[in-house]
């Protein structure tokens, strides 16, 4: 038995946060939401399936520092991330990091939902 793959939400607005994981249940996917980098981290387990629906800007931990602890920990999460405030210089560092996609708040839900389907294509 294969378990579905999990939306890992990690957004520190609320607001935000609320709508991606009611848009995502929407459209049948299994998903998580956490405040911050540091709550995802306290709760993820590595062996876990899915992709990392991540904003950039975030207080204490962004989610570039975040993108960088999981690659050192050699954790292979897609990531797609969601940003309102990116300067292109953190949009290219974060794909070039191994980003799947950069998406400038507000997004087009199906742009985010097409995205994450393209993730899930990717977990080895």
């Amino acid at each position: 038995m294969t378990l579905q793959p999990t939306v890992f939400i990690v957004d520190d607005d609320k607001a935000v946060r609320d709508a991606v994981h009611l848009l995502c249940e929407v459209h049948g996917l299994q998903v998580e939401s956490y405040a911050s980098a540091q709550a995802f981290l306290d709760d993820y387990i590595p062996t876990r399936r899915g992709c990392l629906v991540l904003d950039l800007c975030m207080p204490e931990m962004d989610g570039l520092e975040l993108q960088a602890h999981l690659a050192a920990r050699q954790i292979e999460l897609p990531i797609i991330f969601i940003t309102a405030h990116s300067s292109n210089g953190e949009a290219k560092r974060a794909l070039k990091a191994g980003a799947l996609d950069v998406l400038e708040k507000p997004f087009q839900p199906h742009v985010l939902i097409e995205r994450i389907h393209t993730a899930f294509k990717s977990i080895k």
